[in-house]
C-alpha cells in the first residue's frame, strides 16, 4: 500500500466513526416514565420546593440566630465607638480653639505664641 492509500483509509475510518457518533447523539432516546409522586398520609402532595429535614432546619436556624445576635452586638459596639469618636473630636476642636485664643492673647501682649501640636492641626476650624 502506498502512503496516500493508508491515509485515505484512516480518514475514511475516522469519518465513519464520527458519523456513527453523531447519529447516536442526534437520535432522541426514550426517557423512562417519571416515578409516581409520593403522597403524604392525607393523600395530598407535598408542597413544591426544597424539603429540609427538621434537624437540619433547627441547626441552621440556630446558626442564623447566633449570627444575628453577634451582628446586633457588633452594631451596638460600632454605635458606641462612633459616639466616643465624635465626643473626642469635639474636645480636640475645643482644645484647638483654646490654644488659638491663648496665642492671640500672647501676641497681643508681645509674647511668643505657643506652638500648636501637629496632631491638633486637622481639628482647626480656621
Amino acid at each position: 500500500m502506498s502512503g496516500s492509500t493508508v491515509e485515505s483509509v484512516i480518514v475514511a475510518v475516522l469519518g465513519l466513526i464520527g458519523a456513527v457518533l453523531v447519529a447516536r447523539m442526534s437520535v432522541p432516546r426514550e426517557r423512562p416514565a417519571p416515578a409516581p409522586a409520593v403522597t403524604e398520609p392525607g393523600g395530598e402532595l407535598p408542597p413544591p420546593g426544597l424539603q429540609v429535614s427538621p434537624e437540619i432546619w433547627q441547626y441552621v436556624s440556630g446558626r442564623f440566630a447566633t449570627l444575628e445576635a453577634k451582628v446586633d452586638n457588633l452594631t451596638v459596639i460600632v454605635e458606641t465607638k462612633k459616639a466616643e469618636v465624635s465626643a473626642l473630636e469635639r474636645l480636640l476642636r475645643q482644645a484647638m480653639r483654646i490654644i488659638r485664643r491663648a496665642n492671640r492673647r500672647l501676641v497681643a501682649v508681645h509674647e511668643t505664641p505657643e506652638e500648636i501640636p501637629r496632631e491638633l492641626i486637622p481639628y482647626s476650624i480656621d
